[in-house]
């Protein structure tokens, strides 16, 4: 076909190029592609080049981040994007709120300085499911959560709870007291949720009302939960179902997931070399 367009190739050059052994690169290219494919799939399959780039470097295998992102494209390989936010909680109107002492600066200086709580909704099969989260601002770490079908009290009260019993945490003299951020959501300015911050010795910090931006790590955190594990791997059955997903789901997160506000660590990877005294954290 070619030499009928005028492209005089002779049959022996043709049958050579069919023969000739790979080059080294066009070897060390399927080798990586090997490599991408398993830490893609390892990883829920929402990394994308930065992150495979990253952990392939973590496990020793040293490539360029622009060969990684020109091998993805050619396995057909894309991060995961995530979709609009949906807003789950209501603010009560007649309700007394804590103030904002965040101010949108979600950094802190140390591990228990800060934690952020939202929640969201996940269909199932046998009714709308809530899923709540506690996240320490200084390693990103998901320290409390829970999969509940309803959207009481009681859903952020047991995740506040798991927080503070994972953590062990308590007020210590000369120290700055835990702050706990959260949107104006009739559940996060109950009496009860409140009553319960007082006696464990945290500072309760309520956002704006209506303003996403004020609690915007809390969110990101809910869109990463959404966009990695609920929608790709629905329709879900049950509570139940859900549930076990999402404790795999924050077991990954915490422990392998790489976070680039943790220089590309795991959250508990991070908090252990600042125990060490090998991190130098963000100032607060």
């Amino acid at each position: 076909m070619l030499t009928e367009f005028g492209l005089k190739i002779a049959p022996s050059t043709y049958y050579a190029a069919l023969t000739r052994p790979k080059s080294k690169r066009q070897k060390r290219d399927e080798e990586l592609m090997e490599e991408i494919k398993r830490v893609h799939k390892e990883n829920y399959s929402v990394y994308g080049a930065d992150k495979i780039w990253h952990e392939l470097n973590r496990q020793g295998i040293k490539v360029g981040r622009g060969r990684v992102e020109r091998l993805m494209r050619t396995l057909g390989i894309t991060g995961a994007l995530r979709g609009k936010t949906v807003r789950t909680t209501v603010s009560d109107k007649d309700g007394i709120r804590a103030g904002d002492l965040v101010k949108r600066h979600f950094v802190a200086g140390a591990p228990n300085r800060l934690w952020v709580a939202d929640f969201t909704y996940v269909a199932s099969g046998a009714g709308t499911c809530y899923t709540a989260f506690c996240i320490d601002v200084f390693s990103r770490r998901i320290v409390g959560w829970k999969v509940s079908m309803s959207k009481e009290t009681d859903l952020v009260l047991d995740t506040i709870e798991m927080g503070l019993k994972v953590r062990d945490y308590r007020v210590i003299d000369g120290e700055d007291k835990l702050v706990h951020h959260s949107d104006a959501g009739s559940q996060y300015t109950s009496f009860r949720f409140t009553t319960h911050l007082v006696e464990a010795g945290i500072d309760a910090s309520i956002g704006t009302v209506g303003d996403a931006l004020d609690n915007a790590l809390a969110e990101s955190t809910i869109g990463l939960y959404k966009t990695e594990l609920i929608k790709p791997n629905g329709p879900w059955h049950n509570r139940r179902e859900v549930e076990i997903a999402t404790a795999a789901w924050v077991d990954w997160y915490n422990n392998r997931r790489l976070h680039g506000a943790c220089g590309y660590r795991p959250p508990a990877e991070f908090e252990a070399l600042y125990e060490l005294g090998d991190l130098i954290p963000l100032a607060a």
